[in-house]
């Protein structure tokens, strides 16, 4: 069992269907390490919040809190509400899984083990880097994130295995201070934490982790994105300062959730 207070922060929005298999990742083996796990309900409009409120209640042993956004958040959004849990709750970590069953908790296993977590700011799962498992993912999806890794591998002078995987842990030591909260708050959100690892001089490992889609419906919509991922980066590459700026389209004076 860990002395460290880890919050294993579950993200949802319209995952009715890969939710509960998420949830059936929570085994005893990963548990032993875990304090409370925060499903956080993106305004989902289907049956997400059913699902995940008809788990608690027949596993009722397990430790979930339920949130609910006051509104659609968007990913970094939800991000945001869970770090503001984390630290106002006094966790010393915070570990995520994407609640659409892609990524698997069990790979983590021997970095909570070994207690590797704390050698490191935080501990990003790898999809494309020695070690790691794809299945089911196209070749078309799996070259261009790997150009993408290298282009930010260029600018910010490290190794970049992923931009941004659902299976990570962070120290809320390293979140306290609310760097992120003028970030985007869609899927580039991991994009712009990236870029900042660099900027703020945040220690980041890459761990390889299995990554599967099956069933699960895409929210990147790619053209768009790499327009604007690429702009970001080429503003960071003229002047990194520009990461202290405001990236966001709609200002959100304050990320609440209730808990349900």
């Amino acid at each position: 069992m860990s002395n460290d207070k880890i919050l294993l922060f579950i993200p949802a929005y319209n995952c009715e269907k890969q939710i509960v298999r998420t949830l059936e990742q929570l085994t005893p083996a990963v548990m032993a390490f875990i304090t409370r796990v925060v499903v956080v309900n993106n305004r989902s409009t289907d049956s997400t919040e059913e699902a995940v409120l008809d788990f608690m209640h027949a596993h009722a042993q397990l430790p979930i809190t339920l949130l609910r956004n006051h509104e659609n958040y968007g990913l970094g959004g939800s991000h945001k509400v869970a770090f503001k849990y984390a630290i106002e709750h006094g966790y010393d970590y915070v570990m995520v899984l994407h609640g659409d069953d892609q990524g698997c908790l069990s790979d983590f296993l021997p970095v909570l083990a070994k207690r590797y977590y704390r050698k490191h700011d935080c501990v990003l799962g790898a999809r494309f880097m020695r070690g790691s498992k794809l299945e089911g993912y196209s070749a078309f999806r799996t070259i261009g994130n790997i150009v993408y890794d290298f282009m930010f591998a260029y600018v910010l002078h490290r190794r970049i295995y992923d931009l941004g995987s659902g299976l990570n842990i962070y120290s809320t030591q390293m979140l306290k201070n609310g760097f992120y909260e003028k970030f985007r708050d869609d899927l580039m959100f991991n994009y712009l934490m990236i870029m900042a690892s660099e900027y703020y001089m945040h220690d980041v490992k890459f761990y390889p982790i299995s990554w599967r889609e099956t069933d699960q419906v895409s929210n990147v919509k790619m053209a768009s994105q790499a327009t604007k991922v690429l702009k970001m980066l080429r503003d960071y590459y003229n002047d990194p300062s520009v990461i202290t700026g405001e990236y966001r389209d709609k200002i959100v004076d304050s990320y609440e959730a209730d808990t349900v």
